[in-house]
Formats: C-alpha cells, structure tokens, sequence
C-alpha cells in the first residue's frame, strides 16, 4: 500500500509546480500595482464603475439582471474576455495546487511519515517546502488587490458571451473569501497537520543552532580554513549530515517561523519548539516569500497570536526577539560577512594553487558559497527595508565587491576544473562507496523485496563506474539513483515500514554521502546554482546599484567591481516555465544593470588612464625644443659671469627634477593614480567574457569604448579650435600631444590584457574623417575650416605671402599686429605635422573644401569672359596688331578682377600642392612600400594613354601625395560645374578666351605697387607669382575635360601673354613700368611650372635678354653678405 502512495513522486512534481504558480502569482501581482503594465481593462475610465459594483457584490454578482454598471463589460466583452483569461486560469492553477497539496498532506498524516532532517534529508526538506511553497501561494495571491474585479470580469464577460457562468466561478470566489485573512484560515488548515510538521521542524534543532553561530565561533573553529589542519588536507570532506551542511539558513529559517505559524500549538507545549523559534526570530525582521516579496516576521506573528486566546507569552516573546534583533542582528552579520571575506579569500587561493584538492574538499567550496549567499540575501532584504535604528552603518557595506567576487572565482574553479571533481568521486563511488553500501546492507537483519531490488540497483550502479568513463568525456545522469534514494526514504518512513529508516541510520548516513557524490559527477552546475544563486538581486536593483556605489568608493575594493557585472548572468536562472512572460522584463533589468556597471568601471579606469596621460603628455612637453631657449639663456648668462637672479625670482625646475625624492614613502599623485589604475584593472582579470540572457558581454570593449570616445574628445579639445577668434593649436604642438597620449596609452598593456593599438587606430583614423563616429567635429574640419577661413583668406588679401624660397608662408609687414604667424602654420615640419595627424583621407577632405572655392572663382571668371565675349574674340585674332590691340585692350573692363581670381586659385593650389608633398614625405617614412608601386605606375603614363586610364591612375598618385601634370581633384571639381544651357564647344570657347583674358591682362599688373618680386621670398608681394600654379593647372584642368591638346592652348596663351608684355617694354612712361621686370619673370615661372611648356618655347616668342635683365634688375637691390 505504501508503495502505491508515490509520496515521493508527488513530493517532487508539486514542488515544481508550485514553485511556477508562486513566481505567477507574484508576477500577477506586480503587474496589477504597475501603471504602466496594468490590464487596460483596470485602467480604463469607462469600466470604473463595473469595477467598483464587482468588488462589491464580490462573489454573489447579479450578472443577468440589467444592472447599468455593467454595460461597459458588455460593449466590450471579447476585449474583457481576451484580456482577463490569462489571470483567471492563473487563479484556477491556484485551486488546482491547493487540492492537490490537501491531498498529498492527508496522505501523509495518514501513513504517519517519520520527519527527520538528519535521516530522510531530502523527502524532510521536500515535505517542508511544499508547505512553504503553498502557504507563500496563498499568502501572494491575498496580496494581490484586483484579483476580484480580474475574476469578477472574466465571468461578467462569460455569462455575456456564452450564455453561463463558468464552472469553476463558485470555488474560485469562495476561495478569495476564505483568503481575506489568510494566516487565520491557514492556521485552521493546517492544525490536523500539526504533528508531522512539528516533527520536521524539531528535527532542525541539531542542525539550526550550530549553523546559526556568531562570527567569534567561527573564527575560533577556523570554519572553512584547509590550513589549519595541513595533516588532514587529502582526508575527504565528509560528515553524518553532509546534505545539511550547505543547506541555506534562509530556507531554514523560513520553515521554522512559517511552519510554528501554521502549527503554532506546539509552541506552548513543547519547549524544544519554543527555542528553535525564539532562535530564528532573533536572526532577522524580515524572510523571503519569492522575489522581492518579504514577511515582516515579528509583525505578522504578533497579529496572529494577538487574536489567538493564551498566546500573550509569546507575544511578549515575539516583541523581545524583535528588540534584541533591531539591536543586535545588524552587527552579528557584518561581522559575518567579514569573517567569510577573510576566509573566502583563503579557501580560493589555497584551491586556486591546488586545484586537486577540490576533490576532497568539494564540501568546504559548498558550504562557503553557501554561507555567503545566505549573508548576501540577507543584506539585501533587510537594507530595502531597513528599520530605524541607530546604527544604520551595519545594514551598508561598502566591501560587499569582495565577497561576490570570491564567490564568482569559486564558481569559476569549479566549473573550471570540473573534470577533477568528476574524476575523484567516480572513484569515490566505485572504490568506497558501493563497498560500504554492500556491507551495509549485509548487516540489516531485514530487507523488503521492493526495498532490496532499489539498494541492490544502487551497488551496481556504482560499482559499473571507472576513471575511463570520465577521461573519454562519457555524459552522466544520476537523477534516477537520486529519485529512487527519494522513494525509498518515503517507503522506509511511513508508519509500520517493513524496513523502517530509523533503525538503520547507517544507511541513511551512506545513501546521503552518496547523493552528494553523485551530484558532483552530473549536476555541478545545479549544486553551484543551488548554494550560491543570488539572481534575487535582480529584483532589487536600488539596493544592487547601491552596493556597487559603495563598493566603487572605496580604494581596496575598485579590484573585486567586476563581481557586480557578472551577478547579472545568473539572472537567467530565476525564471520560470510557468510564467514565460516576466523573461523580457528581466532581460532588459538584466542587461541594464550589467552594462550600468561595467561603463562606471570603464568611466573609472578611463578617467584614471587618461590622467596618467595628461601627467605624462605634461612631462613630454617639458622637453619639446620650444622650451630650451630659457636653459639656452642661463647657460649663457653662466658663460657671461652676468648677476645671478634675485632671491624673490622663482627658479624654473628642469624636467625630471619630479623623480628625485628624498623619501620613496612619499607618495606623489601619479602614484596613487597607478595604485588606482593597478586596482581597476585587477578587476578585469575575473573573466574575459560572460553570458547575460544569451548577450556574450566582454568587459574589456566598454573600456576601449570609452577611451576611444574620451581620446578622441581630448584630441579635439587640444587642438584649441575657436571659431570666433580663429585660434588653433600648432599641427606641431598637436602631434606631440597625440604621440605622448599614444606612447601612455600603450603602457596600458601592461595592465590589463586590451588591445590598444586597435583603439588608437580608431581614433586616430575616425580624426581623419569629417565627423566622427558620435556625430562630432574632428581635428579634420577644425584644420580644414581655420586654414580655409584664417590663413587663405589672408593669403586672398595679400595680408599673407606665399614664399617658395622658405616654403611656408609669411605675414606682410604691416602697422596691426598679426593674429598669428603664418609660417607657425604652414612650414614643411608644420604641414608634414598635419599629414600624419589627418592622413590622406583628412587631406582629401581639405582638397575638396579648396576645390569648392576655386570653383567659386572659375564660376566667376567665366562670367566676366561672357561679358566681354566680343572683345576677346577680336583680341585672339588681332594680337599681332599693336595698333588693334591697344584700341580693343581699352574696351576691356575687369582685367584686374580677373588677375585677382587667378591669383587666389593660384595661392589655395600652391597651398595644396604643398600640403601633398608634405604628404607624400609622411607616406614615404610610414609605408615606402605603398608608395614605391604607386610612382612605378605613374611612370607609365604617357600622351598616348587613355584619359580615363589617365586619371585614375593620377587620382590614385595624388592621394598619395605625389604631383601630377593634371590635378584629378581639380579636374572632377571643374567637371562637376553645370552652366545652362552651355554646350562643350561653347565652355571650349570660354577656356581658350579666359586665357586670353589673363594674358592681355597682365601688363596691368605693373601698376601695382605690391608686384615687386621679393628675392627672399622667391615670389611676388602681391602673391601674383601664384599665377604660374594657377594658369598651368586650371587650363590642363579645363582642357582634359573639353579633350583638347594642353600644349598647344599653352603656347597659344603664352604668344599671347609675351606679345603683351612686350608691347609694355615700349610704354616709355616709367610710372606705368616700374614693376614691369618683376612682372616679366611671371613669364618664366610660367614655363618653369608647366609640364607642357618648355624653355624653347619660351625663347621662341620672349627674347631670353629681357629674362635676364629682369632678374639682374630685380637682384640689385638686394644687398648680397658673405660670412
């Protein structure tokens, strides 16, 4: 008969079950108390008053009369229909776990099952959870406040919709009354059960009070410490209880105070009771229901037994327990959680040097993780709800990091070193535990048939086992060895047993040890989730992000901050089959939380690393060149025997002088932020990556995320950029601070496993863009704006000269005050400076900025060209009329203007070509390699070679930064310009006429007094010599695009531009030419520019004697000084 119970079947599948209708119950509840998730038929306005008629009449409803108040529900019935079924099978789960927990309870005080947590550990600990799982049910579900208008609804709807009410209707609402005050109707419920659950509970009073020690004993026991007997490290770690030893205090606790709740009787009757309870209400205020749902203990038990007649003693006890709580709980578990800091710490670093001792010592690693959950969980409950008391500082701690870490380093050993584990028990249950099994059973005077057949199954379960099968990776699967020990504990401890348990501790004491054995072969994971799970945390996040706040504060525990991010991939683990839909919801809380703390980790390291940065970009700076002329001078003032300074002049440190000390325990900044960095980054070696919610989360790349986004911020700020005043930092002085922010940043490495090269060249390379990956403007659009808007447009105004002699350009000498020096900026060191900075792709971005302003400038020279179309025309024809010439030249108007747009086209072209060789010279020390093909393939473009072949390969040189006969920037730039209603022979016919326009309109240039050539400079005041750049490249330009022979429109402009300029040579009015030389070697930087044009040519039409005359006469004024 007992064996057709199946108690321990039941046992299980209800506890399962249960545990998924609590977890619906409860996620019911909290989506009912959220407004943003409530059913919208308890939020809709129109439904207030069925609402408030249902919870009135709740559960006699008069659903058929034409009551008003629910004409809401049926205009609306499938929506209320749809909408409420999911919560009314919810309550119907209720009922239906209700009756079967009656049933099985029944049964069980039927058979009058023996309880003993020491014996029968597991079918104890399965009878007292059901009843903790149920009495938590009913409890949630009176918590829930709209649980009558759901029900009421749902069957308002029904009747409506089908006619009648549903059947289950009538017990659901009655129990919603019976469950108003759920601990009087539970209490009546459970008084027949009273003696079976007395007997579980009194069978805790071995095992609770020598768990529930003060930190003073622990410490004097050495708990948990491998050290302190070195002789017995290799003894396995065993004991009568060993299930016991690692069961959590909470759920201990959690049976005693609700199990005497429910059968409180014994409580007045039996003393041993009395104690456990007073015991357990003195460990806290406050016990798990399931979440974040929490029972105020000593207030819910002094309501009870106030109601109930002769229970004034213990209601006096209750509020003494409540008192010596408040004053001294606080302090007991903080000195706890030290003593498991200490002793956590010791017990991984002995297994972590040691792995094979986590075969033997399996149950210390248990039992620590075990202790710690229980102090964790216990912290966290009581801080979310923490009483007024007047140390509070008990109920924070800001070393909570270092206990979750060592508890995540124990998971990881284990889990690591698992095959250690399985290999030392298999031998354990093969070579000990089968043999003591058989020996046991030989020495039992009687052994049942159905009895005898499980054992028997057992030893040869076991004694089947060998090495062999762990060390060719073979899957194991204990679960049925587990069940049947559970079956045969529930067949041996009903009343009158054949074989009654009690008899034979022994066997008890065995089958236990070997449970444990058999779970460290196959369900590691499930011991590790059981004994250290702490996904309740999930539920809490205030508290949880207050922890790692604390924690982060403190200097000792920046090492152990990455335990709070890992925490969050054992959230997985709390959900529940039954109740599919909070998964979302803990996902995204999850996640958030997890990616919260790992960007205050990485802002933190960030922020120290780029201090340390600064500090070292501070002592770099130090020792640039610009900085010597001070040392320069006092080394000469030494020489010169001049006056020493007065005393009140402060003498300048030279740079090192910060590492000379007199003491090395004095600490200076940089040290502590290197202990800061050191302490971070020590947090990181926890692991490489973890899995959240099927997230892979890899630590280190919220670090390089934000020193990419900190660096890059950094770089744009140090360029100094103010477009108000047109301020920037030197290329220069910018580079030195990019290299001393690399060179630190790579020291990195050092540190912490990350791959900063990577991350450099992502900031580095996303400079080089005109935006950067969050939007912002980079060092690229700074450099391209202020060169455009300050140094160009100066150069425009002939403010700033263009000076090939120097390279670079220069400020004209004038009364203001420059805002700037222009060869700061624009020399060969400060242009190399700022092709490394922005690379060609920077550089190609700054090429289309200067091609758009040209383009402008063509724009309008073609409209000037337009207006004296005629003109023109007759010019080309009649140049070899003097006569002619001069009559026509007196018709043509804006000869100057056109001069100065070819001028301005020449400066930003000059600035151009030397910015690209200023490239070119960075590619060739970074990669000569690249380069070295790219000139190859340039040799072998010649006349004959297809345009389109042409280009392209010019295009791809001139990214490189080397100089082509035909510019393809400017060439796409001028091609892109649409004028209306134009065709190719007519845009043909104004390039030849706006060559014509500049020749003819050269002589005007002697006029101006700026137009004397500078030999210093190698070029004009005016910047006119730009011309030479500007005429050569727009007309290869403009030719290749209308497919028409350069050379020969050259020429052409050159005949032209000479016979100009020598009918200037007659003007005998000296005013009118006293820049005419100066003018003249424009003809000849011409030809020197052009790669279509030769010398020859030259002399053809422009006698070399007045070249030379020119050059003597612009010389002489100059005065030449040797030595």
């Amino acid at each position: 008969m007992d064996y057709q119970q199946k108690l321990a079947e039941k046992l299980t599948i209800l506890n399962e079950r249960g545990k998924g209708v609590l977890i619906r119950m409860n996620y019911i509840k909290k989506t009912c108390a959220d407004a943003k998730l409530r059913p919208c038929v308890l939020t809709d306005k129109a439904m207030e008053s069925a609402i408030k008629y249902i919870n009135k009449k709740f559960p006699n409803i008069d659903f058929r009369g034409n009551i008003q108040n629910l004409n809401n529900i049926q205009r609306q019935k499938s929506e209320v229909l749809t909408v409420t079924t999911s919560y009314y099978d919810s309550f119907l789960d209720v009922i239906e776990f209700r009756d079967h927990v009656y049933e099985l309870l029944n049964t069980i005080d039927a058979c009058q099952c023996l309880f003993d947590i020491a014996i029968n550990f597991d079918f104890t600990k399965s009878y007292l959870e059901l009843i903790i799982t149920y009495t938590s049910v009913i409890i949630t579900l009176s918590r829930i406040d709209d649980k009558k208008a759901l029900v009421g609804m749902f069957n308002c709807a029904h009747e409506m919709t089908n006619g009648s009410s549903d059947p289950s209707y009538p017990r659901l609402g009655q129990m919603f009354v019976e469950y108003e005050h759920p601990w009087k109707k539970l209490t009546e419920e459970f008084g027949p059960h009273t003696r079976s659950v007395t007997s579980a509970l009194i069978s805790l009073k071995m095992i609770y009070p020598r768990r529930n020690l003060p930190a003073e004993q622990w410490r004097s026991a050495q708990l948990l410490s491998l050290l302190s007997t070195p002789a017995a490290m290799l003894d396995p770690a065993c004991c009568d209880t060993i299930a016991c030893e690692y069961l959590s205090m909470e759920v201990m606790e959690r049976w005693i105070i609700i199990g005497f709740l429910l059968c409180h009787s014994s409580l007045n009757t039996n003393q041993a009771s009395q104690e456990l309870w007073k015991m357990a209400l003195r460990s806290g205020l406050y016990l798990t229901l399931t979440r974040d749902e929490v029972l105020n203990i000593h207030k819910v038990s002094e309501d009870l037994f106030d109601s109930i007649k002769g229970y004034s003693k213990r209601v006096a006890d209750i509020k003494e327990c409540r008192e010596y709580t408040i004053l001294n709980s606080g302090a007991m578990h903080r000195e706890r959680r030290l003593f498991l800091r200490g002793a956590m710490k010791e017990l991984f670093k002995v297994l972590e040097d040691e792995p094979g001792l986590l075969g033997p010592k399996a149950l210390f690693v248990f039992m620590a993780l075990s202790f710690s959950r229980d102090e964790v969980l216990w912290l966290v409950r009581h801080s979310e709800n923490m009483p007024k008391i007047k140390t509070p500082e008990d109920y924070i701690d800001n070393q909570m990091a270092e206990l979750l870490f060592y508890m995540e380093k124990l998971r990881g050993l284990m889990r690591k070193y698992n095959h250690v584990v399985q290999r030392y028990h298999i031998q354990y249950l093969a070579q000990f535990d089968a043999l003591v099994l058989t020996d046991t059973m030989q020495n039992m005077y009687v052994c049942p048939e159905e009895e005898s057949v499980l054992m028997s199954s057992f030893v040869s379960t076991l004694s089947a086992l060998s090495v062999k099968q762990v060390e060719n990776k073979e899957e194991f699967d204990f679960r049925a060895v587990r069940l049947d020990w559970l079956r045969l504990q529930a067949y041996t401890s009903v009343n009158k047993a054949n074989l009654p348990i009690k008899d034979y501790p022994d066997l008890a004491k065995v089958m236990n040890m070997i449970q444990f054995h058999t779970r460290m072969v196959d369900s590691l994971e499930e011991m590790l989730q059981e004994t250290s799970d702490i996904s309740i945390l999930c539920f809490y996040p205030r508290v949880f992000e207050k922890m790692f706040c604390q924690s982060s504060e403190e200097m000792t525990m920046k090492r152990y901050l990455m335990a709070f991010p890992c925490v969050c991939s054992q959230f997985s683990q709390c959900g529940h089959p039954l109740c599919p839909e909070e998964a979302e919801a803990m996902e995204k809380r999850s996640l958030r939380l997890c990616v919260t703390f790992l960007e205050q980790i990485a802002k933190q390291t960030s922020t120290v690393v780029l201090e340390i940065c600064a500090e070292q970009c501070n002592l770099n700076d130090q020792l640039l060149p610009k900085h010597c002329a001070e040392t320069i001078s006092a080394a000469r003032h030494r020489k010169q025997k001049k006056p020493v300074p007065k005393k009140g002049e402060v003498q300048k440190e030279k740079p090192g002088a910060e590492s000379l000390r007199k003491d090395r325990s004095v600490v200076t900044n940089v040290d502590k932020m290197h202990l800061t960095l050191t302490e971070l980054c020590s947090s990181y070696s926890l692991c490489s990556d973890f899995i959240v919610f099927d997230h892979i989360v890899v630590p280190t790349e919220f670090l390089l995320s934000h020193l990419e986004t900190r660096l890059s911020e950094i770089i744009v700020r140090m360029a100094n950029y103010n477009q108000t005043t047109q301020e920037i930092a030197r290329p220069v002085d910018l580079l030195a601070v990019v290299r001393a922010y690399t060179a630190s940043l790579h020291s990195l490495s050092c540190y912490i496993n990350l791959d900063v090269a990577r991350m450099v060249k992502n900031v580095l390379l996303q400079q080089t863009q005109p935006l950067d990956s969050r939007g912002g403007q980079t060092i690229t659009t700074h450099y391209t704006n202020w060169y455009l808007e300050s140094l160009l447009r100066q150069a425009s105004n002939s403010l700033i000269v263009h000076c090939p002699t120097m390279y670079c350009f220069v400020n004209q000498t004038t009364d203001n005050e420059p805002s700037f020096r222009a060869e700061e900026y624009s020399d060969i060191s400060e242009l190399q400076a700022l092709a490394e900075l922005i690379g060609p792709y920077g550089l190609k971005f700054l090429s289309e900025n200067l091609m758009w302003h040209i383009t402008s400038q063509v724009s309008e020279l073609k409209k000037l060209v337009i207006e004296n179309m005629d003109v023109l025309v007759q010019m080309r024809n009649n140049f070899d009329k003097p006569e002619e010439m001069v009559n026509l030249k007196k018709r043509l108007t804006g000869g100057e203007n056109v001069l100065k747009r070819m001028t301005i086209i020449g400066v930003i072209l000059s600035f151009r070509s030397m910015a690209q060789d200023c490239l070119k010279d960075i590619l060739h020390k970074h990669c000569p390699y690249l380069i070295g093909p790219i000139e190859c393939l340039q040799d072998f473009i010649s006349p004959e070679t297809d345009i389109k072949v042409t280009l392209s390969i010019f295009e791809l040189a001139s990214s490189a930064g080397l100089k082509c006969d035909i510019d393809p920037a400017l060439v796409a730039a001028i091609g892109s310009m649409h004028t209306d209603n134009m065709s190719i022979d007519e845009e043909f016919k104004l390039s030849c006429l706006l060559l014509v326009y500049i020749a003819v309109s050269l002589p005007t240039l002697a006029l101006d007094p700026n137009s004397f050539y500078k030999r210093d400079h190698g070029g004009h005041n005016n910047n006119i010599h730009c011309l030479a750049t500007g005429i050569n490249q727009l007309a290869a330009a403009m030719f290749t695009i209308q497919n028409k022979n350069i050379e020969q429109h050259l020429k052409e402009f050159l005949l032209l531009a000479s016979s100009t300029l020598l009918q200037l040579g007659q003007n005998v009015e000296r005013m009118e030419s006293k820049n005419r030389e100066s003018v003249y070697l424009l003809l000849h930087m011409i030809v020197e520019e052009s790669p279509f044009l030769s010398q020859d040519m030259l002399e053809s039409c422009f006698p070399y004697v007045l070249l030379r005359n020119a050059y003597r006469e612009v010389y002489r004024s100059f005065i030449v000084t040797l030595g």
